[in-house]
């Protein structure tokens, strides 16, 4: 997919370092150039040589090498690259580009370049918490700074939180998702995935049996034909999609909150099994089992993402795809759902048992558009995510 693609990668000075010899291995390995720069803090962490051997490439240390200056320059080593990759990126490198700094060859080619830049910051979790470097981020990406991570973890400090560099895979994704020419580049989708949880008290909860299969297929397959992809999930099984821009909720007010603050969008795709109910008295302390009572429960409807989205507005996307999972009457219920949402298309599936649609590896799905009723064959859900994004692609470039 990155055939004939040169990114230049630049390695700050951080333990998360030694995660850039296997980005370098999975880039080469997609058909990437990697053109690679140290800085001196770096080659503390990870030596120029495993690096150079990875890469394929000489590494680029100093800003004053005769050698490297008579080959290619370094405002041209800036320029011939499809993407600028920093990671990882310190906090010291994000104020020195937020300064407009250029006192070694990364600031100076930082500086230089006309080409995207995508950040993938790794520092202490105080470092990254830190106003200076959140300013710093602001100010950065207002400059149209694109950046990935950092994921929370455990740091090699001993603390937690956020501030570890996202993972190799995760990088890869969101290298190949800029760098994608396909149908969807350019075009940002909204994705919703995994079932939602409603409290009934702090340990039990109102859920459903989805799996947040078909969610992430539908992800993988928008990002594929190069769309930018907000997923937004809820407490699923299968994990989302790497390079994802991601929002993980447990409720359906707060996955409502996540999409609407998303927008605006290309399009939508409302593939969340979201909890039609919720509990309106939910109390903060666990209920304890009474002897001969049973609790009184007060149920209150959760807000209609799909509608929500659906109705007419400044905001409303060109293209909004719910979904209906049923066990009766399943075309019926699906065109009447889509007229009373108001949505473009449903997407209608029969979740009976017997079907082993939950949880399983294959759907079997039903269009429904104004058009009329599409009736698609069982298949895999990543098949069906690749026809279902195809289908959008073209209706989205109509």
């Amino acid at each position: 997919m990155l055939a004939g693609k040169r990114i230049l990668l630049i390695i700050c000075g951080g333990i998360a370092a030694y995660k850039t010899l296997d980005l370098i291995r999975r880039l080469r390995a997609d058909g990437a150039s990697v053109s690679p720069v140290m800085t001196a803090a770096a080659a503390e962490f990870v030596t120029p040589l495993s690096v150079s051997a990875l890469a394929g490439e000489a590494v680029h240390t100093t800003l004053f090498d005769l050698t490297a200056e008579a080959q290619m320059g370094h405002i041209q080593l800036s320029r011939v690259a499809d993407l600028v990759v920093v990671a990882p990126a310190t906090a010291d490198m994000m104020a020195k580009m937020a300064g407009g700094h250029a006192d070694d060859l990364a600031s100076t080619l930082l500086m230089a370049t006309d080409t995207p830049v995508l950040l993938a910051p790794a520092m202490n979790v105080r470092m990254w918490q830190h106003p200076a470097t959140q300013r710093n981020l602001g100010l950065l990406k207002g400059d149209g700074v694109a950046v990935i991570g950092p994921d929370s973890g455990d740091m090699a400090c001993g603390e937690y939180g956020p501030g570890r560099m996202a993972e190799p895979a995760d990088i890869h994704a969101a290298i190949r998702q800029h760098l994608a020419q396909g149908p969807l580049a350019g075009r940002r989708v909204i994705v919703t995935s995994g079932p939602t949880q409603e409290p009934i008290d702090p340990v039990r909860y109102i859920s459903n049996r989805s799996s947040g299969a078909q969610g992430t297929a539908i992800g993988q397959a928008l990002q594929a034909l190069g769309a930018h992809v907000v997923f937004v999930s809820g407490p699923a099984d299968v994990p989302p999609p790497n390079g994802v821009e991601l929002y993980q909720v447990e409720t359906a007010q707060q996955m409502l909150h996540a999409v609407t603050a998303a927008l605006p969008a290309d399009a939508v795709v409302c593939a969340a099994a979201v909890a039609d109910w919720r509990v309106a008295n939910a109390p903060e302390s666990k209920m304890k089992k009474q002897q001969g009572r049973l609790p009184v429960l007060e149920f209150a409807e959760n807000p209609d993402i799909l509608a929500t989205i659906s109705a007419p507005g400044p905001l409303r996307p060109k293209l909004v795809v719910g979904f209906a999972a049923e066990t009766d009457d399943v075309l019926a219920n699906a065109q009447a759902k889509r007229a009373r949402k108001g949505c473009d298309w449903i997407v209608a599936n029969d979740v009976s048992p017997a079907t082993g649609t939950f949880g399983g590896s294959e759907n079997t799905v039903h269009l429904v558009s104004e058009a009329g009723v599409e009736e698609w064959p069982k298949m895999a859900k990543t098949a069906v995510a690749q026809r279902l994004a195809q289908r959008m692609a073209d209706t989205l470039n109509s």
